[in-house]
């Protein structure tokens, strides 16, 4: 970014990919970004495919929040720039079709991945396969510092072997793996950070760690 360059002029005609927009975290952030960078191009917002629901249905749903009533009275045509992409991010490859996936490799230029699970037991095979960061991610230290933290495992490690373990082999090596941390959210949490810091030399790449959102 060129150094008398603002935050909405950086955004402007770019294209953004974002997850978890159906969240409460997601759609403050799609507000926020429609509202003061509205000169984006477009937003595509990747959801689950819902039975009997179509893309514009799902969409409308969104926007029915009482968040985006300040949008539609000043500028509704922004919604145009939302265009939804059904994927689910439990799927391999994020379950988009091949179509989708090469337009989302073109067009792109930034992605936020603000998609997770908030239940904190959850199987470490599935919680392994989803998480963002947020400052729960090392809570297991009494300073938390601006950082980054190696994990004590390589996260390709623990995803070949959550792949072939059985549900019972796993469910009883679990709480070896994941210790010191308390539960598989915090665990998985630390292992993407320490994934994603691994391409900060071929992307440019920002974790952010949110508090509680309330």
């Amino acid at each position: 970014m060129a150094p008398s360059m603002n935050i909405a002029e950086y955004y402007a005609g770019k294209t953004l990919f974002i997850t978890g927009a159906t969240g409460f975290m997601g759609k403050v952030m799609v507000e926020k970004l429609l509202r003061d960078c509205s000169d984006v191009k477009k937003m595509y917002l990747l959801m689950r495919p819902k039975k009997g629901h179509s893309s514009k249905e799902r969409l409308d749903d969104i926007l029915s929040f009482r968040i985006f009533d300040r949008l539609k009275a000043e500028n509704p045509k922004l919604f145009e720039k939302l265009q939804v992409v059904a994927g689910d991010i439990l799927s391999e490859d994020l379950g988009l079709s091949p179509e989708d996936r090469l337009l989302i490799q073109e067009e792109a230029q930034i992605i936020f991945h603000c998609a997770a699970c908030v239940r904190f037991d959850m199987f470490l095979r599935d919680a392994a396969f989803v998480h963002v960061s947020t400052s729960y991610c090392r809570c297991e230290l009494p300073i938390f510092e601006e950082k980054l933290y190696p994990s004590k495992h390589r996260p390709e490690h623990v995803m070949h072997c959550v792949n072939w373990m059985d549900d019972e082999l796993l469910g009883h090596l679990q709480p070896k793996i994941i210790e010191p941390q308390p539960n598989t959210y915090a665990y998985t949490k630390s292992l993407t950070e320490d994934l994603v810091s691994q391409y900060e030399g071929k992307f440019p790449i920002v974790i952010a760690r949110p508090s509680i959102g309330e």
